[in-house]
């Protein structure tokens, strides 16, 4: 935190380019509230991307299902290895793009902890995650990207499962 602290502030600026305390509060708690919004904009795409994912690999299942349900025996390995390589990597990219956001928000976070301690309360970064117990306990809170990141990982090993049920 201290690095980030170090970086977080403009040596050039202090409070006295403000003229007053009330107005450099002001510009504190402006910038707070962007990177605040800028977090939640960030947890929206991920949310965006991971439905347009599980919407992909549905129809993707939907349509093997369909499609494998009476002609599963008739199909050559070499045809469907292509397609178990292009699905497993979809899965790859969702899992890294997982992986990627939480990151993204995790340094956000950091951030805008860094940014309360200019305000009055730690209400946001602090407070809430103390009060989730710090996602120690999964009984007291289960973090969101705990759970997205399997789900990519479940994708990948059905369909593996899938393709060598299929071969053997």
């Amino acid at each position: 935190m201290d690095d980030i602290r170090d970086s977080l502030w403009n040596s050039a600026i202090d409070q006295s380019a403000y003229g007053d305390t009330a107005s450099y509060q002001n510009a504190v708690f402006e910038q707070y509230k962007l990177c605040v919004e800028m977090a939640d904009r960030v947890s929206a795409r991920r949310n965006l991307s991971n439905t347009f994912f599980l919407a992909l690999n549905s129809a993707i299942v939907t349509v093997l299902t369909a499609a494998f349900r009476e002609a599963h025996s008739q199909v050559s390995v070499w045809l469907l290895l292509p397609g178990l390589v292009i699905i497993v990597s979809v899965c790859a990219a969702w899992f890294a793009l997982v992986r990627s956001y939480r990151l993204l928000n995790g340094a956000k976070f950091t951030v805008i902890g860094a940014l309360e301690e200019r305000l009055p309360a730690y209400a946001y970064s602090r407070a809430e995650w103390r009060a989730l117990g710090e996602g120690r306990d999964w009984h007291r809170y289960l973090p969101l990207t705990h759970i997205e990141q399997w789900i990519p990982v479940i994708f990948a090993v059905a369909y593996l499962v899938g393709f060598f049920s299929v071969v053997l």
